[in-house]
């Protein structure tokens, strides 16, 4: 489990592909130290296994169904990412609950700067957009953060200046494609309604009529 709050940037060192898999080197520092062999670590927001690793790198794994979900081009050799260690038990949770379980990739259509913050907007298909609500939480790249705006075809997040400087978000630029995960308790909340909904008769006017 993660927060979405990077901790720092690394870079790819190398990508050996298998047929379907792939087995993924990368450079880093903070997130080094008390590292043990099967920690998970969040590689721009894919929860990775460590395998090996000593004081300057660290080797993940990936397996074909993380290919298929995420942005394949985060992963090759030269590519700066997000890097944040799982959560420990009574560490704060400053950004929201993250499992590092992507739903699916976005493409940036555009960053516009706003005073002190980037406003960029993600296109997504409707299988992601229907779990995006306006000031709810998304992960994008691994990096927690609110949603300001969402339509039928994409959603707007706004990145601050700590953001810009700690990941690689603004490092992106139109057409390129981004790692999503929705709100957790969203998509949870969606299955049992939808499975509720044709027994229980559940609907949004029912809703709506008990305070909802």
């Amino acid at each position: 489990m993660f927060t979405g709050l990077i901790e720092e940037t690394g870079t790819v060192e190398s990508l050996k592909k298998s047929a379907q898999s792939a087995q993924i080197t990368i450079q880093a520092q903070k997130v080094l130290p008390g590292l043990r062999i099967g920690d998970s670590i969040a590689v721009n927001g894919v929860c990775l296994t460590v395998v090996s690793f000593n004081r300057l790198r660290f080797t993940v794994d990936a397996t074909a169904e993380t290919l298929r979900r995420t942005n394949g081009k985060g992963f090759l050799p030269g590519a700066r990412v997000n890097l944040e260690r799982a959560l420990r038990l009574g560490d704060r949770l400053g950004g929201h609950i993250v499992s590092g379980h992507i739903d699916g990739t976005g493409v940036i259509r555009f960053a516009a700067r706003e005073d002190n913050a980037v406003s960029i907007g993600i296109a997504a298909p409707a299988s992601i957009l229907k779990y995006v609500v306006q000031k709810g939480s998304i992960a994008v790249d691994g990096v927690s953060l609110t949603v300001s705006g969402v339509d039928d075809q994409l959603f707007r997040v706004c990145v601050i200046p700590h953001t810009r400087q700690e990941t690689t978000l603004t490092q992106k630029k139109a057409g390129d494609a981004v790692n999503l995960e929705c709100d957790l308790i969203g998509k949870y909340t969606g299955k049992l309604l939808k499975g509720n909904s044709q027994s229980a008769g559940i609907t949004v006017d029912f809703l709506q009529q008990n305070g909802f």
